[in-house]
C-alpha cells in the first residue's frame, strides 16, 4: 500500500522519529476513512482540494479540534502527497489549494479599571520602604506600560522628573521616552527619599528599584510583588507584570487613545502587535453589554 511505503520512507530515508511516523500514520488512516465514507469511489490519487477542505472543516467543527491540531494533520497529508509526487503516483498535490486554519488569538489578560483604582487606594496608606516601593512598581507598570525588564533596568538618571519623562531601554537596546504625570512623579520622589533614608546615598549603583536589603531588585522578587499585590483585588490566575502592561494598553484604548500612540508607548515595532487590544476592548464591551442589557441573553 502507498501509505505503508510512505511511512517506511519517513523512517528509513527521512530519519523521522517513531512518534512522528505513528502520528502521520494515524492522520492518513483517519483521512482515508473520511474520504471513503464520503465517496466509495475516491482514492488517494483522485482526492482533490475540496475533499481535504471538507475534512479540515469536520475536524474543526464536528470534532472540536484546535487549529493547531488540524494543522498537524494537514502537515502529514502535505508530506504524504509530496512523496506521492516524488514516486510518480500523482501529478500534483491537492494540498496546494488548502490553507492552514488560523490559530485562534489568545486575548491578553488584564485587570479592570475599577479593580486597579481599588488596589491603588488600598496601597496608598503604606509608609514602610517595601510598601512605598511596591506601590511605585504597580504605578510604573500600570501608568507607563513598560516591560518587566525595562522597569528593572531603570536608573535614577532615566527618570527625569523635572521634564516629566522616563527614558526606557527596550528590546534590542531601542530607547523611547514616556511622559509621566504628577502622581507618578510624586511617587518616585517619595520613594527615592525613603530609599536614601533607608540605605544611604550612593549605595545602590544608580539602580532605581532595590530589594529589602538594598540590592538591585531581581526578576523573581518583582514577579512575587506583582502577583501578591494583584491578588488583593482579583482572583484571576495570571497576575504578572505583563498583565499590568496589558491593562495599561487596554485602558488607554478604552479612554480614546489611538493605536499609533499606544504602539509608540509600548515600544511595539509593528502596529499589528498593538491591534490585539482592539479585540480585547471589543470583548470587554461585549461582556458589559451582555451583563447589562435586559435582552442580551
Amino acid at each position: 500500500m502507498c501509505t505503508d511505503s510512505f511511512l517506511e520512507y519517513l523512517k528509513a530515508e527521512r530519519n523521522r522519529s517513531d512518534k512522528t511516523v505513528q502520528s502521520y500514520g494515524r492522520s492518513l488512516k483517519e483521512f482515508k476513512e473520511f474520504f471513503e465514507d464520503l465517496n466509495e469511489g475516491l482514492t488517494w490519487e483522485t482526492v482533490d482540494a475540496a475533499v481535504v477542505r471538507e475534512w479540515a472543516i469536520k475536524l474543526l467543527d464536528a470534532d472540536g479540534l484546535s487549529p493547531a491540531s488540524v494543522n498537524l494533520k494537514l502537515s502529514a497529508l502535505r508530506t504524504f502527497y509530496r512523496y506521492m509526487m516524488m514516486v510518480g503516483r500523482v501529478g500534483k498535490s491537492p494540498m496546494a489549494r488548502v490553507p492552514n486554519p488560523k490559530k485562534r488569538k489568545v486575548l491578553p489578560v488584564f485587570v479592570r479599571e475599577q479593580e486597579m483604582e481599588r488596589l491603588l487606594e488600598l496601597m496608598s496608606e503604606g509608609k514602610t520602604f517595601p510598601e512605598v516601593r511596591n506601590r511605585l512598581i504597580v504605578l510604573m507598570l500600570y501608568m507607563t506600560g513598560m516591560r518587566r525588564a525595562e522597569l528593572l533596568g531603570l536608573t535614577d538618571a532615566d527618570v527625569m522628573l523635572d521634564e516629566g519623562t522616563i527614558k526606557v531601554t527596550g528590546k534590542r537596546d531601542k530607547q523611547r521616552l514616556i511622559s509621566i504625570g504628577g502622581e507618578l512623579a510624586g511617587q518616585v520622589r517619595d520613594y527615592q527619599q525613603l530609599r536614601e533614608q533607608t540605605f544611604g546615598a550612593g549605595t545602590h549603583g544608580g539602580r532605581l528599584l532595590l530589594d529589602d536589603k538594598g540590592a538591585p531588585l531581581s526578576v523573581s522578587k518583582l514577579e512575587t510583588i506583582v502577583r501578591d499585590t494583584l491578588a488583593l483585588v482579583t482572583n484571576q490566575q495570571k497576575r504578572s507584570p505583563h498583565v499590568l502592561r496589558h491593562t495599561f494598553a487596554t485602558q488607554m484604548l478604552n479612554h480614546g487613545a489611538d493605536l499609533q500612540s499606544i504602539q509608540k508607548l509600548l515600544g511595539h515595532e509593528s502596529l499589528e502587535t498593538t491591534q490585539i487590544y482592539t479585540h480585547l476592548s471589543f470583548e470587554e464591551l461585549k461582556n458589559e453589554y451582555q451583563g447589562a442589557h435586559p435582552r442580551s441573553k
